[in-house]
């Protein structure tokens, strides 16, 4: 057979997913035909659709706003939000039904702003859950994030949790929809088209140790860095197939290459911008189709290990505890751009109303 592009070949001869890092249609449709079976948004993946493809949306915005004249702009962003997920998730419905709901889903995120909020998170995701079939449902992991988790999943949600970065959280996630399943089991609800994604950025772990590396001025070679996230998910995802958890893990926010490569062969979701699919397909890499079961080199988990306290938080399964998910240095830089991109969706809806 004849492979269209690297990532082509990766979703054709293994168990690895590939999803587009957007909802933006015009990145939808090439990353479908090189063998895309989902896509993922959040708040700042939503305002960058805006600017691509502000002409898609100016006249529609337009109309929601005549349409429904006691509307805030938070009112008409989450609506704005909400249909642009919808026809997302429509690119997808033949592989959705072929998959059997184990694949074609299109995550939306809840708002950021409820971070701290259980109840909130949850009824979001419910209501979320109404809006198309293959809908996949964001949260953050925080320690309301994953009750949120547990929630959603009883309420029958396919959960996509994210603002994830380390080893304790994604155990804790699996943990979580493992009790929500369970509950619905023992109620005698439906399970079998649910399909639980747990999101690790791994990028953003090495931003964050990357920003104290240059700090600190820590002494160690600076290219180990660019394999903590790798290293974090490949642990993770021994533990995941040790304890056989119905939940996949995803990787997102991609810095290099081997964020990919690395990690083909497993039976995970990449979810890649348009940008770094471009990069990987020109690499000329052609990644072994078992890459995901070689460990990481053990001289760099040990030089990590010594330098870098945080990275021993995101390693070991126990280096942090639920209540410090929100305190970990890359979920506060992630949640407070999460919150800007949010901000500025905000405005750019504001624009609308009151023009200037």
């Amino acid at each position: 057979m004849e492979y269209k592009s690297p990532l082509h070949k990766t979703v054709m001869t293994t168990k690895t997913e590939f999803w587009n890092d957007s909802c933006a249609i015009s990145e939808l449709k090439p990353a479908i035909e090189n063998g895309a079976t989902g896509a993922t948004t959040n708040p700042v993946i939503v305002g960058n659709v805006l600017k691509k493809e502000m002409d898609l949306w100016r006249d529609r915005i337009n109309a929601l706003i005549k349409e429904n004249p006691r509307d805030s702009e938070v009112d008409i962003a989450w609506k704005l939000n909400e249909e642009m997920a919808v026809k997302g998730a429509k690119l997808f419905e033949d592989v959705f039904k072929k998959e059997k709901g184990k694949k074609g889903r299109l995550s939306i995120q809840t708002n950021a702003q409820n971070y701290r909020n259980t109840e909130a998170m949850w009824k979001q995701a419910v209501h979320f859950n109404t809006l198309a079939p293959n809908i996949q449902v964001k949260m953050p992991v925080t320690k309301e994030g994953v009750e949120a988790v547990e929630e959603s999943t009883y309420q029958g949600v396919s959960v996509n949790a994210t603002v994830s970065f380390c080893v304790p959280q994604v155990l804790a996630v699996a943990e979580a929809v493992e009790r929500g399943l369970e509950r619905r089991k023992k109620e005698g609800k439906d399970i079998s088209q649910m399909s639980p994604i747990c999101t690790m950025m791994v990028g953003r772990l090495d931003d964050a140790l990357k920003a104290i590396w240059a700090k600190q001025g820590t002494p160690c070679d600076p290219g180990i860095l660019e394999w903590a996230g790798i290293a974090c998910f490949k642990r993770a995802y021994k533990i995941y197939n040790e304890k056989n958890y119905q939940t996949r893990l995803l990787s997102a926010a991609y810095r290099n290459v081997m964020q990919w490569s690395e990690f083909v062969g497993g039976d995970v979701v990449l979810t890649i911008t348009s940008d770094w699919q471009a990069i990987i397909n020109k690499s000329g890499i052609d990644p072994d189709p078992d890459s995901m079961s070689k460990p990481v080199d053990p001289k760099v988990v040990d030089a990590l290990l010594k330098y870098f306290p945080d990275f021993r938080k995101a390693y070991e399964p126990d280096g942090l505890k639920p209540e410090e998910f929100v305190d970990f240095l890359p979920t506060k830089r992630t949640l407070s751009q999460f919150l800007g991109g949010y901000a500025s969706l905000l405005e750019t809806i504001r624009g609308f109303m009151i023009k200037m």
